[in-house]
């Protein structure tokens, strides 16, 4: 029996690779233009407003205020940036349905995808159940799960016999329209409202940590950066670090910019090492995820995490929380609650917050290199159970 099992369960994983993939390489170019754009404005918001008297395309802005400067060169790049990294999750979440259904599971990916992006349905299916869960989302990791459900039930619901008056319908009509009325209150109450619980339960915790051991405090907000790479997990640890800039307490806002900034670095490095460790289409990410990383938008990680959660992830975090550690445990600072190495002179020492950085860099790039097999290796591993069926 389990050698009849086992073969099927290698291939249903494989297979389920084989979609993430699909979702993440849809969602690449996405992450290239908005990190670039994003990157290119807080670039431009770092220059002086005159050089020589001649006004700067970084004029009326700065990497502070960059989002609310409406009309400014590096607004205006901003805007499209953010774009880029918000429309790229629920990309992840439609390309995954539509690798397994085709296009009947595309649209309900990318809408249940979205939905649960989304503060204000969050907080509404919150209030039903009589839980506070204002500014929850469910980030890339609800959005993976969510595109496998569509995915699947639109597949299940392709292969049902129906009168041939109803064929033409399905793919365009009845499949997208049932997928999704099917698994929106599914994916609301299932995945958004449980998510805004834990976020609670973390935000409490880091609460009562403030004050106390400042290392294990740098280590939980860099590794929390980490886990969720701009989703629910990510989202907590930033605004504790921002809630506390505002209380002029700056130490922990280090650790949390360094642990956002160690993962698309330290894959990246990895990629570029090692690129026989990775798809080839992995090598393009690689490239955008630099500047990504720079800027401190962890989401240029998130093709890497998508395609092997399971080895990606941990080293990441591992990465993230030591970097976080160091910097709490050296007293590095950091007043601004954006803009990476744009604004690393504003720390009370940028040579201890680089230090840091290359550190954490260096220990996802090394973790990732050597747990990860060769993807060819993987790819070939999977054969047999393939042809198996």
């Amino acid at each position: 029996m389990s050698d009849r099992v086992s073969p099927r369960l290698r291939a249903h994983l494989t297979s389920v690779k084989e979609d993430l993939m699909t979702g993440v390489s849809f969602m690449i170019p996405f992450v290239t233009i908005g990190g670039i754009c994003l990157a290119l404005a807080f670039m431009l918001a770092s220059l002086p407003e005159t050089i020589f008297g001649i006004p700067t395309p970084g004029a009326g802005t700065s990497t502070r205020t960059v989002f609310e400067d409406t009309g400014t060169f590096a607004w205006y790049l901003a805007q499209i940036g953010d774009l880029g990294l918000t429309i790229m999750i629920p990309i992840l979440g439609g390309y995954i349905a539509y690798a397994i259904a085709d296009k009947p599971g595309l649209a309900p990916g990318f809408l249940l995808s979205w939905a649960i992006q989304q503060e204000a349905i969050i907080a509404a299916a919150g209030q039903v159940i009589g839980f506070d869960a204002d500014g929850a989302v469910a980030g890339f990791l609800g959005a993976i799960v969510a595109g496998l459900l569509a995915g699947y039930v639109a597949r299940w619901l392709k292969g049902r016999s129906v009168p041939s008056a109803v064929q033409p319908m399905m793919p365009i009509l009845v499949i997208p329209v049932v997928t999704t009325l099917f698994l929106a209150p599914i994916v609301i109450f299932g995945l958004g409202v449980p998510i805004a619980i834990v976020d609670d339960a973390l935000t409490t915790t880091l609460r009562g940590m403030e004050g106390t051991n400042a290392v294990l405090l740098g280590a939980i907000l860099g590794g929390m950066m980490a886990v969720d790479m701009g989703g629910p997990i990510n989202k907590v640890a930033y605004v504790f670090g921002t809630v506390l800039v505002a209380d002029q307490i700056f130490a922990p806002m280090a650790a949390v910019m360094l642990g956002g900034m160690v993962p698309p670095l330290g894959l990246a490095l990895s990629n570029f090492i090692a690129p026989q460790k990775y798809a080839a289409e992995m090598y393009e990410n690689a490239k955008a995820a630099v500047p990504l990383g720079l800027s401190f938008v962890t989401e240029g990680a998130i093709p890497y995490a998508a395609a092997d959660p399971l080895r990606v992830i941990p080293s990441a975090i591992l990465g993230s929380a030591t970097a976080g550690a160091v910097a709490l445990w050296l007293g590095v600072t950091m007043p601004a609650p954006h803009g990476g190495v744009f604004v690393m002179f504003l720390s009370n020492s940028f040579l201890l917050f680089l230090g840091c950085l290359a550190l954490g860099t260096t220990i996802t790039a090394t973790t990732a290199t050597l747990i990860k097999p060769d993807y060819h290796e993987r790819v070939a591993g999977a054969e047999p159970a393939q042809t198996s069926n």
